[in-house]
Order: structure tokens, then C-alpha cells, then sequence
């Protein structure tokens, strides 16, 4: 009997266990990976501690995938996929292709979305079955351990930004400058755009300014964020990376007219905005969710165009709770990777 192994959690918010299972063949619509490297993203949080519902036990997260393709099940040829090809996997797991999002072509916010980590088991895992839907090819230029956080943290920001109201030459602010910031700045940057990095700290101006960032600024001056914004002209859009809804709604009064404020960043805590500060000036708050498989392959290629690369320490598999612990402490920079070679 073959086996492989796995990174589960039994119970919600306990610890990681190594665990063998036997290697499933791939049913119809899916193929079977051997997974190189997965990232560890914050939200696998929300599933290791079953605060969403339809949770169960064990889970194997990880959402942020790169491996190579092993075996095809039925009905997976006419995607062109050949043994040994290299995919990754993101947020986006696949999609039910029936509901009236996906009949719309809406995909990323179907209805009975599938999530790795949620709907079926992640990549903390030396390998894993997937939808054949949900998989975006990795660009030769590309490592393992930079393709798979491209699956999730970089697609969002990648998306977030093309498909804003920014166009090439406008001011575009990040705010943030972590695992999704980091990637943001050096994204819009690449866009054409005037970018502005907003953070805490003036010891990160350099930084920000080696990823690209023509402004920096620091929301701890005591200077507003809003008000440094406004002496540049007005952000045309703000990316809000950051998951902290006090610093996202501190940006709003430093949009231009018509300026779009886009939210990736996940908080709670209610945003502090009063229609008064959108109607008079038209602005525009969005969220945006994350990306498809044909987008994360868009990512990925922009990414190896540009050289962008996020910032990744990789661990073993073997060491899944002290990569999992740094990134809840924040001490990642910026995303922790799991490899299992």
C-alpha cells in the first residue's frame, strides 16, 4: 500500500499532527498533485478554528499550492494536462458551474465555492486531490515556494489593482506592507501607477521605496493619512491590504473625487465611514475577493515578467507548527512556506 503524508488538525484550534493515508486515485473532474510547497495565509485560521461553517475534522488547510500534476482522472484530457506539469492552487478550488454566478461567468464568487483547506483537503500535505478547474500553470521562472502564495496573497492584490478604476499614471495607495502589501507596492508599481506605500513606521520607507513605492507614508507621524494624501493630489484608489478596519477607514478622506477605496484586507471591526464622505465626492467603496485559476496564472506570468517575488521563509513539513505559530505571532516575513522536499 502507498502512503503519504499529511499536516491535519483533529479538533478546532488544536495542534497540528503528521499523519499517513493511503494515495487516492483521482475521480472524475479531478487530478491528484504531488505538492512541492504551500503557503501558509491567515486565513487557513478561519478553518483550523472552524469559524466558518461546514468545517470537519481532521482538516489538512493550505490554500496556497504548488506541486506538480501525477495522475488525471476521467474527463480531465481536453485541458491539455500531461503528468508532471506544474499547477498551483489557490483560494479559488473550483466552482459548481450551476449556480447564477457561475451561469453569469462570475466564478471567484460562486455560490458553492470550493476552498482548499474547507471543501476538500489543502496542501499541507505531500499530495492532494483537486477540481482540474482549479488549476493555474506555473511559469518555468517561478520556484515552488514563490508560486504557491502567488495562488492566493498575489492574486488578490494582482486582481485588486487591474481591476480597479486606477489607471497607468494615477496615484495608487497600499496600505500595508505585509505578506499582501509587500506584493501590492511592487504590483502597482509595475502597473504604471504613482505608487504610495502607507505603513506604520519611518524605519520602513526604504523598504518601501526598494519595492517601488515613489511616496511613503507613515500613518504614525502624526500627520493624517488622509491629509498626506490629499497633498499629493488624492489617492485614485487606495488597496487596503491591511486588516485593521480603523487604519482602512483613516484613507477614505484622501481619495480623489471619484477615487475607489478596494478592501482585501479582512477585519471584523466595522469600517467608520458616513455617506456624507462618499456622496459628495463619488467615491466608491469595493471588496474584492481573491482571483481564479486563470487568474493566478495571469499573476504568476505578470510576476515572472516583472521579476516580482514574495518574501518567503520555507520550513519542512515536518516543522508545520512553528511555521503556523510564526505566522499567527506576526514575526512571518512575509509568508511562511511549507516544502516537502
Amino acid at each position: 500500500m502507498s502512503t503519504y503524508r499529511v499536516a491535519q488538525v483533529t479538533t478546532a484550534g488544536g495542534p497540528f499532527e503528521l499523519a499517513e493515508r493511503e494515495v487516492p486515485e483521482p475521480g472524475p473532474g479531478h487530478v491528484r498533485i504531488a505538492v512541492d510547497a504551500c503557503g501558509v495565509c491567515h486565513s487557513d485560521t478561519v478553518f483550523v478554528n472552524a469559524a466558518v461553517p461546514g468545517v470537519t475534522f481532521p482538516v489538512v488547510p493550505g490554500h496556497e499550492i504548488a506541486g506538480r500534476v501525477e495522475a488525471l482522472g476521467e474527463g480531465t484530457q481536453d485541458w491539455g494536462l500531461r503528468a508532471g506539469d506544474r499547477v498551483a492552487v489557490g483560494w479559488f478550488g473550483g466552482a459548481c458551474g450551476h449556480c447564477k454566478p457561475c451561469r453569469q461567468g462570475d466564478f471567484i464568487v460562486c455560490a458553492n465555492g470550493q476552498v482548499p483547506g474547507w471543501a476538500y483537503d489543502g496542501g499541507f500535505a505531500e499530495k492532494m486531490i483537486a477540481p482540474v478547474d482549479a488549476l493555474a500553470r506555473i511559469p518555468d521562472a517561478l520556484a515552488a515556494s514563490d508560486a504557491g502564495p502567488m495562488a492566493c496573497a498575489g492574486v488578490t492584490v494582482f486582481n485588486g489593482l487591474r481591476r480597479s478604476s486606477g489607471r497607468p499614471g494615477d496615484l495608487v495607495a497600499v496600505l500595508g506592507l505585509g505578506g499582501l502589501g509587500h506584493l501590492g507596492v511592487q504590483y502597482a508599481a509595475a502597473m504604471g501607477f504613482e505608487t504610495v506605500a502607507i505603513a506604520r513606521g519611518a524605519e520602513k520607507a526604504d523598504f518601501a521605496k526598494r519595492l517601488g513605492a515613489h511616496h511613503y507614508v507613515d500613518s504614525t507621524s502624526g500627520t493624517p493619512v488622509a491629509e498626506s494624501l490629499q497633498s499629493l493630489g488624492g489617492a485614485n484608489v487606495v488597496l487596503a491590504t491591511a486588516g485593521n478596519s480603523e487604519a482602512i477607514t483613516a484613507t477614505v478622506d484622501g481619495l480623489a473625487p471619484r477615487g475607489e477605496l478596494v478592501v482585501i484586507g479582512v477585519d471584523l471591526e466595522p469600517l467608520g465611514i458616513n455617506p456624507n464622505q462618499l456622496l459628495m465626492s463619488a467615491r466608491v467603496v469595493r471588496g474584492h475577493p481573491s482571483g481564479t485559476s486563470q487568474d493566478v496564472q495571469d499573476t504568476m506570468a505578470f510576476s515572472a515578467l516583472h521579476g516580482i517575488r514574495p518574501m518567503t521563509e520555507t520550513v519542512p513539513l515536518d516543522d508545520v507548527d512553528a511555521a503556523y505559530g510564526k505566522m499567527l505571532a506576526g514575526k512571518a516575513r512575509f509568508r511562511m512556506v511549507l516544502t516537502t522536499g
